[in-house]
């Protein structure tokens, strides 16, 4: 339906312009052309001024007004033609200046600007949105009023060339008709400007776009036939053709088509904005055609006058003002670009969630390290990350919580490496640790990060508790053919072999051609011997003051046949699993006595039991068997309580204490604040010792550490107990304790664990 409104719109435009055409040849005459020139003046105006009604009767708001200001404008204008054709053809006195016709003429310009401003503020879609142009900034602000003050400029030179210049320099009879006269070009030459730089520049909503182009369409027909009169009445022609008084005919008319047209649906839909490339080219056309009128003077005339070099020279410095900006706008484009690429590229290397590297960037990173060739053994670590049984979080918290611990996650993994190492995330709830150069002992990184791991998390205000599963794998630069993909896939290997093992456990391949480590299997070939790959090894525990050893605890150690050393919490994990923790149990306890009482050693000895077991015939024989066997005095060993399960029935757990007491063993409580232990185990159990967990002591705290510990060895005075510090790592740490009141401790500050042989013991003196 539109489409068909279009052709019969067109069509009347062409015949309009046939009947102008036709009755400028005067066929029938001048009087009769006269007659149908102002008939079809008068017809214009009238239909314009009749659309613009009826259609404001229909809308609501801005679209109402500037169709009625519009409207008014032409009305006015009518009125000035019925005037002057009345003059003109019945009269024939001919029409004086300044007349009544004048104030009508003049009305339109009035209403027409104020209209257009309407139209131009009408920031509403049909649907009711709001529409801003995008491409609106300070530098197009700027360019707006530089190419309106070109087209003003040139049109000015083009209207006073026109008929401005030989007005003001003709003398009027009085001042009130030299004001007239000017008023008309200069009307004209605001309002044209006006339409044109909101063609241009776009400050109309689209979907009323098409009502703007009819208006300024109009107008400038109406301002071009308004030049000619002006010109031809200021070299005193006698009379105006047909042919000249076009754009009074078709100017009214496009204006009629402009109060009719609705919104365009299809633009009002469309979310793209932009210009195109004619709106850049009209502030333009008036340049060209001043350029080529003031080389047509120049060829054959007497050349332009002072106003219109002096305009001229202006216009010129603004289309060089107008290029400069154009240069600061390619320059800030280009910068704009680059910067758009450097965010592509980040989001394409980088992963969305947690800001680390994604597995492109981890491939590319990993691919060079590996092309480069490391030299030397550790100079290339890679760990593989995955979060254990990271499902049971998104399904209580939603994946929005789920998501608050990756970032989190990532985040102290950061931590835990160098600014130089890669940390990525792979997906899902994998993520990969790439170190270069010389690093840390790969198992001591490991441990930073399950220790960082092991810190609850806030989730919704509930703290979560997160375990991981490492895989780890040092490159051998005398491998020959290894690959990214390869190492990969180790770290991969690796890290499910530790799931299989039990979860939250660190696995360091080694080349292998059995299968996976399977520790239980291993414990039960034994048959109460020792399995293959397992040993014993001891740290000191020692005097704080003199640092002198007091006693030793024995830590279970399994290489894998594989040579891959097993974390002690997974393969005694996978024992209790597979119900041989009793077994397990009564191995460490025979390992641990037989090497003491063989380095004839006069120190005591720590192993550690499961609490679960604590009260069980099977471990008061297996430690009676133990002591007896190796011949060591009972009041030399020293068995440790984990709580990696509670003391579910603690007046039992007391009764047994009290019998490995009878036989002269005495009872630690290990890793105290850390496991389930509290201050009721601690009344309910008459142990002996009890040994703080790293966490009370090596915490970011230092004066609370201090305060706690001074509270428990003030309890352990008062309980008789014995308070062992572990986790001392640095000479501070120590001296801290020291201040407490603390006269045990335990960590790499006093040496390493590993055999009895290696430790170089200097008994304590008594």
């Amino acid at each position: 339906m539109k489409d068909r409104r279009y052709q019969l719109a067109v069509l009347l435009i062409v015949v309009l312009a046939a009947l102008i055409a036709v009755n400028g040849l005067a066929l029938w005459g001048d009087r009769f052309a006269l007659w149908i020139d102002n008939a079809m003046q008068l017809g214009g105006g009238v239909t314009a001024v009749v659309c613009g009604w009826l259609v404001a009767r229909r809308m609501r708001g801005a679209q109402r007004w500037w169709r009625l200001l519009i409207g008014l404008g032409m009305a006015g204008w009518s009125g000035g033609q019925i005037i002057w054709s009345w003059h003109q053809l019945i009269d024939g006195r001919g029409l004086p200046s300044p007349s009544l016709a004048d104030v009508g003429y003049l009305t339109l310009p009035g209403f027409a600007l104020a209209g257009l401003f309407v139209l131009a503020r009408a920031r509403e879609r049909p649907d009711g949105q709001r529409w801003l142009p995008r491409q609106w900034n300070a530098h197009f602000g700027a360019a707006v009023v530089i190419d309106g003050l070109v087209v003003t400029g040139s049109l000015f030179i083009l209207t006073w060339t026109a008929a401005l210049g030989a007005v003001v320099r003709a003398s009027g009879p009085d001042a009130l008709a030299w004001a007239v006269a000017i008023a008309y070009p200069l009307s004209d030459l605001v309002l044209v400007v006006v339409a044109l730089l909101l063609v241009v520049f776009d400050r109309v909503d689209r979907p009323y776009r098409a009502n703007l182009l009819l208006l300024a369409a109009g107008i400038v027909a109406l301002a071009c036939s308004d030049s000619i009169f002006a010109y031809l009445v200021s070299i005193g022609a006698e009379s105006m053709k047909p042919w000249a008084d076009a754009g009074f005919v078709l100017g009214p008319v496009l204006i009629a088509y402009g109060l009719l047209a609705g919104p365009s649906r299809r633009a009002s839909e469309s979310q793209t904005v932009g210009v195109d490339w004619w709106q850049l080219a009209v502030p333009y056309v008036p340049v060209t055609a001043v350029a080529l009128l003031i080389s047509s003077q120049l060829l054959f005339g007497d050349g332009p006058d002072g106003v219109e070099v002096s305009v001229g020279v202006c216009v010129i410095f603004l289309v060089l003002a107008r290029q400069l900006l154009s240069l600061l706008d390619n320059r800030l484009l280009l910068r704009r670009v680059y910067e758009g690429q450097q965010q592509l590229a980040h989001q394409a290397f980088h992963d969305p969630l947690t800001g680390l590297a994604n597995r492109t960037l981890f491939a590319d990173r990993l691919d060079r390290a590996v092309a480069d060739g490391a030299g030397t053994v550790g100079t290339l670590v890679l760990i593989f990350v995955d979060l254990d049984d990271f499902k049971e979080v998104n399904d209580q918290f939603g994946h929005a919580g789920g998501d608050v611990v990756l970032r989190a996650v990532g985040q102290r993994l950061l931590g835990c490496v160098r600014s130089s190492d890669t940390v990525a995330r792979l997906g899902g709830d994998e993520f990969a640790i790439l170190l270069e150069g010389e690093v840390d002992a790969p198992q001591a990184v490991a441990d930073r990060i399950r220790g960082a791991l092991r810190r609850p998390f806030a989730v919704h205000g509930t703290q979560v508790a997160v375990r991981a599963s490492m895989g780890l794998v040092v490159l051998d630069p005398d491998e020959p053919l290894v690959t990214s993909d390869l190492l990969l896939g180790r770290a991969d290997t690796s890290m499910y072999a530790g799931k299989r093992l039990g979860k939250d456990t660190t696995v360091v391949y080694r080349a292998s051609h059995d299968g996976l480590p399977d520790f239980t299997t291993t414990l039960r070939r034994a048959q109460g011997g020792v399995p293959d790959g397992f040993a014993m090894e001891f740290q000191p525990i020692v005097r704080l003051g003199d640092d002198a050893p007091v006693a030793v605890e024995a830590l279970s150690r399994w290489t894998a046949p594989d040579g891959t050393q097993i974390p002690p919490h997974t393969f005694v994990r996978a024992a209790e699993s597979a119900g041989l923790g009793a077994e397990l149990d009564a191995l460490a306890l025979d390992l641990a006595c037989r090497e003491v009482t063989a380095a004839e050693l006069d120190l005591a000895v720590h192993v550690n039991v499961c609490a679960s077991r604590l009260g069980t015939a099977t471990l008061e024989q297996s430690i009676t068997a133990a002591l007896a066997r190796h011949r060591l005095p009972a009041d030399r060993l020293v068995v440790e309580i984990t709580e990696t399960v509670p003391v579910l029935d603690l007046s039992a757990g007391a009764e047994a204490i009290r019998r490995l007491q009878e036989l002269g063993v005495r009872v630690a409580l290990d890793d105290f604040g850390a496991g389930y232990s509290s201050l009721t185990c601690l009344h309910a159990l008459p142990v002996d010792l009890i040994k703080l967990d790293r966490a009370l002591t090596t915490g970011v705290r230092p004066d609370r550490d201090v305060a706690l510990c001074r509270s428990l060895v003030s309890l352990g005075a008062e309980l008789d107990f014995v308070v062992v510090a572990e986790g001392i790592e640095t000479a501070e740490q120590a001296a801290l304790l020291a201040q407490t009141g603390c006269t045990m401790a335990q960590g790499y500050r006093f040496g390493r664990p590993g055999p009895l042989s290696a430790l170089r013991l200097a008994v304590s003196p008594s």
